[in-house]
């Protein structure tokens, strides 16, 4: 019986695990702009090895869900995209940090 109250506390802590950030190339990318506040593309692209279209699809998934802002501007006559996370990604970032702690507490937990 105990057993399966610690399988559904477990359970419970996976499903609030955020679907859009569990996924590696994004958790990487929020971690990285959490971790430095703003990073430019190239930036982005470098520190993760991402290509150009692996990145922007990332990318486009985060600034659907709202989890960043993307800015194009031109600084000396060259484009430059700086991705910046917002309030609704930080928040996601953080609860998503948070589930996964609930995990492995549950984990820890039901081995004793």
């Amino acid at each position: 019986m105990n057993e399966m109250k610690e399988a559904t506390r477990i359970g419970s802590a996976i499903e609030q695990i955020d679907d859009v950030l569990h996924q590696k190339a994004r958790l990487a990318i929020m971690a990285s702009l959490m971790a430095a506040g703003e990073l430019d593309f190239g930036a982005l692209k470098r520190n993760l090895s991402l290509s150009d279209g692996n990145l922007s699809t990332h990318l486009a998934v985060l600034e659907r869900n709202g989890f960043v802002l993307i800015r194009k501007e031109f600084v000396l006559r060259k484009p430059l995209t700086t991705i910046v996370p917002t309030e609704k990604g930080r928040y996601a970032f953080e609860r998503y940090v948070e589930a996964l702690e609930a995990v492995l507490q549950s984990m820890k937990e039901a081995k004793g």
